[in-house]
């Protein structure tokens, strides 16, 4: 064997110790939770209640960070911050918010034609899960954390509406879920075509995502799932 060759091996097999270090660190560092074990207790995705774009050096790169709640606002924030000609990838740590506005957002960041990552200790929940995908090139870094569950369309204010209708009526029932199983599956439908436009596996939904118990978010931890990095390859989540 070339000493070329033998360099470049012990160098990949250093860079893949020091990965699954990384990976180890981060899991000791994060206790698993009891009532999901595929999760951290405590998911590091950010407190901030409207998401914050701050660009930033690291290592030589040009980074956008991108943290916070994915709020109603969004839009005009991310294309300022995508304006910056001198950003090179898009890192994302957040626990979701309006899918919508994810939606939205996650096609104007394959528009700039950056990557996207979720670093080691970082995680992306929910809604963030559209941001990711929106890059034209996905990595989550051993520690990191791509967390799904399922959309719907019954959490917050739409759950009081469940109620009041209850209170008046079975007809008024009736009418409200019919409404909802519109609204669902026109959901289902815009999450489909957006993963095949974004070049992932819709099967991602029908395997994993369309698989958990449809709770609002943060009522029942159990309804969180986080990837596996086997998974995140085998539904093309990451493609870097």
């Amino acid at each position: 064997m070339s000493a070329s060759k033998t360099f470049f091996r012990v160098l990949a097999s250093a860079c893949a110790a020091a990965a699954l270090l990384a990976a180890e660190v981060a899991s000791a560092q994060t206790p698993m939770d009891p009532d999901n074990p595929t999760c951290p207790a405590n998911p590091n995705w950010s407190n901030y209640h409207e998401m914050r774009f701050t660009p930033q050096d690291v290592n030589g790169r040009r980074v956008l960070l991108a943290e916070g709640v994915v709020d109603d606002d969004l839009i005009p924030r991310l294309e300022a911050a995508l304006r910056d000609e001198s950003i090179q990838e898009i890192w994302l740590r957040s626990p979701g918010g309006n899918a919508r506005i994810g939606n939205q957002a996650g096609r104007l960041i394959r528009g700039s034609g950056l990557p996207t990552r979720i670093p080691a200790g970082w995680a992306c929940f929910s809604a963030c899960n559209f941001l990711f995908m929106g890059g034209f090139a996905r990595f989550v870094d051993p520690g990191g954390l791509f967390i799904v569950h399922m959309f719907i369309h019954t959490g917050g204010e739409n759950r009081d509406v469940i109620r009041s209708a209850r209170q008046e009526g079975d007809d008024s029932t009736i009418g409200l879920i019919g409404e909802i199983e519109q609204q669902s599956a026109q959901l289902a439908s815009e999450d489909n075509d957006f993963l095949i436009r974004m070049g992932l596996y819709r099967t991602l939904l029908t395997e994993i995502m369309y698989r958990q118990s449809a709770v609002a978010e943060g009522a029942n931890r159990s309804t969180r799932r986080c990837l596996t990095q086997e998974e995140l390859r085998r539904y093309n989540v990451v493609n870097g």
